[in-house]
């Protein structure tokens, strides 16, 4: 028999204190903390009640992007948690997907790390540790396709995606990328509802989160390519293509050549400065410009 439902939300406040604590006092001594304190009530609590599913129209999100959907079955599993499971893209929490709901992601192209957590009082992790990671896969994403992820705990689709390797992260498990037309079928995506975000949980999901992955890709590959240097300036020591810093000046010596890595630092950096100037060219034109009367 379930509990009334204003003293299961009496316990759950009560436990967020706790663990708004616990994850303060973690995060200050640097460590990467996981969590959706305040945004994982489940439909125990809180059953989804947006509108049914519709694709949402192609002029509302740029087709040099990629879209995702998620979406979720019904069951009664799900519709008796308390709490939802957390999905990431690349490491940055967006929403908790609850029972029998969907919802979509704009997003860059090329490879993005999708994760999902279950929570614990809204704790989910710390650092590599997770108490219980549901999915953990890579999608490469191309311009203008859409993707459709499903999530269900108790039932895999009857159909494999013939686009996915058999082995793939994406082929098994509970987080599945389906095709379209698997995903039309009755008591698919098409029989979900909405995710709102709400006070009882919010989240930031139906929305384009572009801009959030190409600032994640320059660090990345700035990295990765920082990294690349010190390789390539190893291999030139071992050729005899570098000199070492003169007794006199511990600042000078270096390669004897030009660096391949140099000139792809140089033109990453020239790319994003370039992205940079056309954000602000569309934020300018979004706003009507500038009016100083």
């Amino acid at each position: 028999m379930r509990k009334p439902f204003s003293n299961a939300l009496q316990q759950g406040v009560a436990r967020l204190g706790w663990a708004a604590a616990l994850t303060l006092a973690l995060s200050m001594s640097g460590c990467t903390v996981y969590q959706s304190i305040g945004k994982s009530t489940g439909s125990f609590l809180h059953p989804v009640s947006g509108h049914d599913f519709v694709h949402i129209p192609n002029d509302q999100w740029n087709q040099n992007n990629a879209l995702l959907y998620f979406y979720r079955t019904d069951s009664q599993w799900a519709a008796d948690e308390l709490e939802a499971p957390s999905v990431y893209i690349d490491d940055v929490h967006y929403f908790n997907i609850r029972n029998d709901s969907y919802t979509w992601l704009e997003v860059s192209p090329g490879e993005r790390h999708i994760t999902m957590r279950r929570p614990l009082l809204g704790l989910e992790g710390v650092n590599s540790f997770a108490l219980s990671k549901i999915a953990d896969a890579t999608l490469k994403v191309e311009p203008g396709h859409i993707y459709y992820l499903r999530y269900n705990e108790l039932s895999e689709p009857e159909e494999p995606n013939p686009a996915l390797d058999p082995e793939d992260p994406l082929a098994q498990g509970d987080l599945q990328l389906v095709t379209r037309d698997y995903a039309m079928q009755a008591d698919e995506l098409i029989s979900t509802r909405f995710l709102n975000s709400d006070m009882l949980a919010p989240n930031h999901a139906a929305a384009s989160i572009v801009e959030v992955n190409e600032d994640q890709d320059y660090e990345k590959t700035l990295e990765y390519l920082k990294e690349e240097r010190e390789l390539e300036i190893q291999r030139l020591e071992a050729q005899g293509k570098y000199e070492p810093a003169p007794w006199y000046w511990p600042f000078g010596g270096g390669p004897t050549v030009p660096l391949e890595a140099d000139r792809k630092i140089r033109e990453l950096k020239s790319n994003y400065a370039q992205l940079q100037k056309e954000r602000e060219r569309r934020e300018e034109e979004e706003s009507g410009g500038w009016w100083i009367f």
